[in-house]
């Protein structure tokens, strides 16, 4: 079937762009949880996330990389990647135990997504940026709404892909053959390209950090540290001081805070992509189908 020889072309490119990323980031003066999101991202998305790396992440010349990284757009990239990553892998894991439960895919779509939100939330979002925020609790009041409107948006574009495909595929249904992961690796990516507005707006207000990067010394530099502060305030706590820059930093604003109104509407906009990809799923494909 073309299909299979897709699927071929697909893995063996994967694991080219995961062998290269995995080897090459490890130069990259960037913070850890986001090296291992970029192995993550690539494992999902192959050449395009090796791509991702390059432009947006790996540094051009020593002593670059505060500079580099400091364009809005890559720092969106950073936000969404992170993201996908996290929410990803917890996805993957319900993914894997519903298809032994025989829940109707609308279930299992939303098992997915509650799995994805708690991993992205607790460990990539919140355990990964407590040295922000002056604890772990705290961390998760600061998290939380920024994972919950990427999270939204990341699975308003998975869903929209996954179960038209897995409904009329039913290989698609079972982990333990290739065609599932397949599929929700192209889903993965439609997720995060459907979350890079959502993320855009999130850098923009300050609500997520995106590129960091991380000296010998393990200082990250401020476009981290601001982003991050202005999520702590609008959860109204105070960070840590953290350590004096590096000389070479360049100076970065802190980003204007959304209104509440803002906020709202922008958690309303985030919940009818996520209805929109059940909807588009529905028209396309069969919620009600077992797995």
């Amino acid at each position: 079937m073309i299909l299979d020889g897709v699927m071929l072309l697909w893995f063996i490119q994967v694991a080219i762009a995961v062998a290269f990323v995995a080897v090459d980031i490890h130069t990259t003066p960037e913070a850890t949880v986001m090296k291992w999101g970029f192995v993550i991202i690539t494992a999902f998305s192959g050449l395009f996330g090796a791509l991702l790396y390059v432009l947006s992440c790996r540094e051009p010349l020593p002593g670059t990389h505060e500079l580099y990284v400091a364009a809005k757009w890559r720092q969106v990239v950073g936000s969404t990647m992170h993201c996908v990553a996290g929410d990803g892998i917890g996805i993957l894991a319900a993914a894997v135990i519903t298809s032994r439960l025989g829940l109707p895919m609308w279930a299992d779509v939303l098992c997915e997504y509650a799995l994805g939100f708690i991993f992205g939330w607790t460990v990539f979002q919140a355990l990964f940026m407590k040295s922000m925020f002056s604890s772990y609790r705290r961390s998760l009041t600061g998290t939380f709404m920024s994972e919950l409107l990427s999270m939204n948006t990341v699975m308003g574009g998975m869903t929209a892909v996954m179960v038209p495909w897995m409904t009329h595929n039913m290989d698609a249904m079972s982990p333990t053959g290739p065609t599932f992961w397949f599929v929700m690796s192209i889903s993965l990516c439609a997720g995060f390209v459907v979350a890079l507005p959502m993320n855009w707006w999130l850098v923009d207000h300050g609500l997520k950090h995106g590129m960091m990067t991380v000296r010998p010394d393990g200082t990250p530099v401020p476009q981290a540290a601001a982003v991050a502060a202005a999520s702590a305030a609008l959860s109204g706590y105070r960070l840590v001081p953290a350590a004096t820059p590096p000389a070479e930093t360049p100076h970065q604003a802190m980003p204007d805070r959304p209104s509440r109104g803002k906020l709202a509407s922008m958690t309303l906009v985030s919940f009818l992509v996520f209805a929109a990809g059940f909807l588009i799923a529905g028209l396309l494909g069969t919620l009600t189908m077992t797995r």
